[in-house]
C-alpha cells in the first residue's frame, strides 16, 4: 500500500511509496527511483496551454505486440479530436499522454510508473497486457487513479474498493472461453485441448474454455503451453497434436501465433483448429501460407449493437445482426488515418475516451467539478448508462456534450457497443462474433449469443 492515498501535487507531501521503493530496490531499477523522487518532490509546472483535460495511455509500439499500438492510438486520438470539436469539457481540450510499454512486463510498469508519478495522470487508459494492469492495481487504488481497460486481455473486475476505479468494456476472458467451448460442442466434438501461450490472458482464455467444455459434457485432453519468443515451436505442436483430439484452441497473439501456424502447415496440418480472439488482425494473415487457416472458426468481440441483433430461433445460439454502426465507425477512422481500417480492439479503445469524457461532463454539470477521484468516476460513469436513460451516440458527440453540460445524464451507444456495467465496472455483453479466413482476408459469419453455463 503507497504511504498516501492522494496526488502528492494535490497534498505538496514529498513522500514516496513505500511498497514501490523497495519493489524498484530490490529489481535495481535506480534511474526510476530518481525519477520518481524527482517527480514527487518537484514545482508543479504550469499546465500547458489550453489547461488540457490530459489521458494517460499505455500501449505496445515496439517489441513482440507492437503491430496493435499504433491503430489502438489513433482511435484514442481520433476520439480526442471529436470530442475537442464537440467543445472539450466546458472549454478545456483533451489531450492524450502515450508510453510504450516495449511488449514487456518490466520495462511497461517503468513506463505507468511514470504515467502515474511523472506525468500524474488521474485517468488512465491500458495497458494491453494482463499482467501491467494487475501489477499497477496497487498505485491505482492507493493514488485513487480511474483506470479504463479497453482491451481483450485486461484482467477482470469483480469486487468493489474504496479508492481507485475500474472499468472494463471488452468481453472477459469468461465470455470467450465459454463461447468457444459452445461452438465446439454444438459442432458434435467430443474432445478438445489447447495450444496456449504461457501469458495472463491466453493461459486463462485456454482454462476457460476447457473448463466450460467439460461442464457441457466434453472430454478435456491436456493442454500444450509455450514462452512466445521461442526461435520453433515444432515440438509443442507435434505435443498439442498427438493426443488426436476434435479441436485445439490456439491461444495467442498474432506474432507468436503466425509462426505456430506456418510450422504447422509446413508439418502437414495435422487436427483441426479454433482460433482465439487476439488472432484477428492482418498480421497473422500476412504471416502465414496463404489459405493454411481457410475455413478454421474463430471468435471475437461483436461489434455490432444489442440493438442491431435479434435472435434466430428461441434457444437458437445463433444471432442475426447487422453491422451499420461499426461499418460508420470504420469509414470515420480510415477517413482520417489515410484508409487504414481499425483493429476490432479499437473502437473499444475510441470508446474508453468517451465514456471517461462523457462522465467528467456531467459530473462538472451536476456538481460544479471536475472528478479526480477514481471511484468517483467509476460510480458516475456507471450510473450514465443506466439502460433506462437517453442514448447518446458517438456519431454525435457535440448534441451528447451539449446535453451533458446540461445536467442531462446519458448512457452511451459508442463505437463497439451499448453499454451497460454491473456493479463492478465490467459492461455486460450478450454477443460474440464468429469468422473464419479465406484466402488472405477475415470473413465474418453470424454472431452466437453469450450463453455460458453458470454464467456471472
Amino acid at each position: 500500500m503507497l504511504a498516501t492515498p492522494h496526488r502528492l501535487r494535490r497534498t505538496g507531501v514529498c513522500s514516496a511509496p513505500g511498497r514501490r521503493l523497495m519493489r524498484w530496490l530490490e529489481t535495481g531499477l535506480v534511474v526510476g527511483l530518481a525519477s520518481l523522487f524527482s517527480a514527487s518532490c518537484a514545482q508543479e509546472e504550469p499546465d500547458p496551454p489550453g489547461n488540457p483535460i490530459v489521458l494517460g495511455a499505455l500501449l505496445p509500439f515496439s517489441g513482440s505486440e507492437s503491430a496493435i499500438g499504433r491503430n489502438l492510438e489513433q482511435a484514442m486520438l481520433l476520439a480526442v479530436q471529436d470530442l475537442n470539436a464537440a467543445g472539450g469539457l466546458d472549454g478545456r481540450p483533451f489531450r492524450l499522454r502515450s508510453r510504450d510499454s516495449h511488449s514487456s512486463s518490466e520495462r511497461g510498469f517503468d513506463e505507468l510508473l511514470k504515467l502515474l508519478y511523472t506525468d500524474q495522470v488521474h485517468y488512465l487508459i491500458g495497458p494491453e497486457e494482463n499482467g501491467l494492469a494487475r501489477d499497477i492495481a496497487l498505485d491505482v487504488k492507493a493514488l485513487d487513479v480511474f483506470h479504463m481497460l479497453p482491451g481483450y486481455a485486461a484482467p477482470a473486475v469483480a469486487r468493489s474498493e474504496a479508492m481507485g476505479g475500474w472499468m472494463r468494456l471488452a468481453p472477459s476472458s469468461y465470455d470467450v472461453g465459454c463461447t468457444l467451448a459452445r461452438i465446439a460442442y454444438d459442432e458434435g466434438i467430443d474432445t478438445v485441448n489447447s495450444l496456449a501461450a504461457r501469458d495472463d490472458y491466453n493461459t486463462t482464455v485456454s482454462s476457460e474454455f476447457a473448463t466450460h467444455f467439460a461442464a457441457l459434457g466434453g472430454r478435456i485432453f491436456p493442454s500444450v503451453t509455450f514462452t512466445s519468443g521461442q526461435q520453433t515451436y515444432a515440438s509443442k505442436i507435434e505435443s498439442a497434436f498427438e493426443a488426436d483430439v476434435g479441436r485445439t484452441l490456439l491461444a495467442a497473439y498474432p506474432t507468436t501465433g503466425s509462426t505456430i501456424v506456418t510450422e504447422w502447415a509446413v508439418s502437414g496440418r495435422p487436427g483441426t483448429w479454433l482460433l482465439g480472439p487476439a488472432l484477428r488482425t492482418e498480421v497473422l494473415l500476412a504471416n502465414i501460407p496463404t489459405g493454411s487457416l481457410d475455413g478454421y472458426i474463430g471468435v471475437s468481440p461483436s461489434l455490432s449493437l444489442r440493438s442491431e441483433c435479434r435472435a434466430t430461433a428461441e434457444g437458437h445460439p445463433v444471432v442475426d445482426c447487422t453491422t451499420g454502426n461499426a461499418a460508420a465507425f470504420i469509414g470515420h477512422y480510415s477517413r482520417l488515418w489515410d484508409g487504414e481500417a481499425p483493429l476490432p480492439a479499437a473502437h473499444f479503445y475510441y470508446d474508453g475516451v468517451v465514456l471517461i469524457a462523457m462522465g467528467l461532463a456531467y459530473a462538472q454539470a451536476t456538481s460544479g467539478a471536475i472528478p479526480t477521484s477514481g471511484h468517483e468516476l467509476h460510480e458516475i460513469i456507471r450510473e450514465l448508462n443506466d439502460p433506462t436513460h437517453e442514448a447518446a451516440s458517438w456519431r454525435d458527440l457535440p448534441a451528447a456534450m451539449a446535453k451533458l453540460r446540461a445536467g442531462i445524464p446519458l448512457r452511451y451507444v459508442g463505437a463497439a457497443a451499448e453499454y451497460q456495467f454491473d456493479s463492478y465496472g465490467a459492461n455486460r455483453h450478450y454477443f460474440m462474433q464468429l469468422w473464419t479466413v479465406d484466402g488472405d482476408a477475415f470473413v465474418d459469419l453470424a454472431p452466437v449469443g453469450v450463453s455460458c453455463v453458470g454464467r456471472r
